[in-house]
């Protein structure tokens, strides 16, 4: 049986289910089709469960504080870990059942449940059904990486997908990958009362991030009890009697640690491996990722990709721009490009990282003149009326343009104070812009002009 539509979607992450709606609702005939859960990593595995783990975790951290702030608990607190999981598993279940909701009744929208396989570069198998169209959207996310390390085939591990499902609270958990999606997890399970070891093949934690902010985040974690191993060239795996014994190659420390629970925490890959993609001619690259070009748009006409498969950014906000950008050059006559997008991210340990743009590093790599602003959160009255004073602010500025380069706030508010600078940087505006700014107090943006007023030449 073969049907034909105006467009064919692949995957229901996060810019598959807005695309649908803006085709739809153009007139198209839509065919969306899932395979597995509604919502993607980010409503699955991914944002939506852990920032609920990271929002109870700082409960814990906030209950066990309490005495700080005068307020009197009567013993130590206790963690319900299944109450815990269940309060997380229900965001879950809302989200996808939301998103379902909306495509099961989104008029010209026929939702397939089924894995999608090219048979030719306008049509798509799923099940007994041939489905053909002009225009086809790849939307098919990522997954855990698992790496091809020693004895990683003979013992239990636990990956971001089902590490969210865990009702119980591991004795000694050993992350392996010391970059965002570990060090969050590594946090808020130290907050649980486990005891947690990240062990991290370079010489640093999140290596992408400057040497200051690095060691900054390493000394939030150790103060929490966390156990950091960094060098770690030689990662094993083997099975012990109390779980897994992993054998590390650093220039200090024991050379083995025994965990009850090993979560691999080492990077991402694409969904692409069976999708068909040779039969249909789209080009990949080493990694598996699709190449596409600054619309969006693979080397195959009418076939684009969208989110983590295209390797243009692992992120639900780049993943949903993807969307925007696609649906702005096919329906509104616009031409959004890819290469326009200014990069801005976080990293939800807490206190939370917020980044946009440039590091110092990249920015002092490019030659330019730069002028350097930094603030310590101890000298940020918001942080110090909330008794969280731990981190820093910094941005890297064009001397000669007053263009805004990059900017990291690691401090309380982070996340969402780094979004001033970005929507100067998205804008274009000078940074004098922003220095001229009021804003309210008591905040951590009211310091961020101050910071920039304070730049000294880099």
């Amino acid at each position: 049986m073969s049907v034909t539509f105006d467009a064919i979607i692949i995957g229901a992450g996060q810019a598959g289910p807005s695309l649908a709606g803006r085709l739809a609702d153009a007139g198209m005939s839509v065919a969306i089709v899932e395979r597995k859960f509604f919502g993607g990593t980010c409503v699955n595995t991914g944002c939506k469960p852990t920032k609920t783990l990271v929002a109870s975790a700082y409960a814990a951290r906030m209950a066990a504080r309490a005495a700080e702030y005068g307020v009197v608990i009567d013993g130590p607190p206790r963690i319900d870990m299944a109450r815990v999981k269940a309060r997380a598993g229900k965001v879950i279940t809302d989200s996808r059942q939301g998103i379902e909701s909306w495509l099961g009744g989104m008029a010209n929208c026929t939702v397939l449940r089924g894995h999608a396989r090219f048979e030719g570069p306008d049509r798509l198998r799923v099940g007994d059904e041939m489905l053909t169209a002009p225009r086809i959207f790849l939307n098919v996310g990522g997954r855990a990486a698992v790496p091809d390390m020693p004895g990683v085939d003979t013992v239990p591990f636990l990956t971001n997908s089902n590490m969210v499902e865990l009702d119980h609270l591991p004795k000694h958990l050993v992350v392996i990958g010391g970059s965002y999606i570990g060090l969050e997890f590594a946090q808020m399970y130290r907050r649980f009362g486990a005891d947690v070891t990240v062990v991290e093949m370079n010489d640093r934690l999140v290596s992408r991030e400057d040497e200051d902010v690095s060691a900054a985040i390493a000394d939030i974690l150790a103060a929490e009890g966390v156990g950091i191993r960094v060098g770690a060239k030689c990662i094993r795996l083997a099975p012990h009697g109390e779980g897994v014994a992993v054998a590390v190659d650093c220039v200090s420390g024991a050379p083995e640690i025994v965990g009850s629970h090993v979560l691999l925490a080492v990077g991402r890959r694409p969904n692409t491996d069976d999708l068909g993609l040779e039969i249909a001619g789209v080009e990949t690259d080493a990694r598996g990722y699709i190449k596409v070009d600054d619309h969006l748009a693979t080397n195959v006409p009418g076939i684009w990709a969208m989110g983590d498969c295209n390797g243009r950014g692992a992120f639900t906000h780049t993943a949903y721009n993807d969307f925007e950008i696609v649906a702005a050059n096919l329906l509104d006559g616009q031409d959004w490009k890819l290469s326009e997008r200014v990069p801005g991210y976080a990293l939800y340990t807490d206190p939370p990282l917020g980044r946009v743009g440039m590091t110092e590093t990249a920015a002092r790599a490019t030659g330019r003149p730069l002028l350097i602003g930094k603030r310590l959160m101890t000298r940020v009255g918001r942080a110090v009326e909330k008794g969280e004073t731990q981190g820093f602010m910094k941005v890297a500025v064009d001397a000669e343009t007053k263009r805004i380069l990059g900017a990291a706030i690691l401090g309380t508010g982070g996340d969402e104070a780094i979004h001033g600078i970005l929507d100067m940087m998205n804008a274009g505006a000078p940074y004098t812009t922003l220095q001229r700014a009021v804003p309210i107090h008591p905040t951590v943006s009211e310091l961020i002009p101050t910071m920039l007023g304070e730049m000294k030449p880099g």
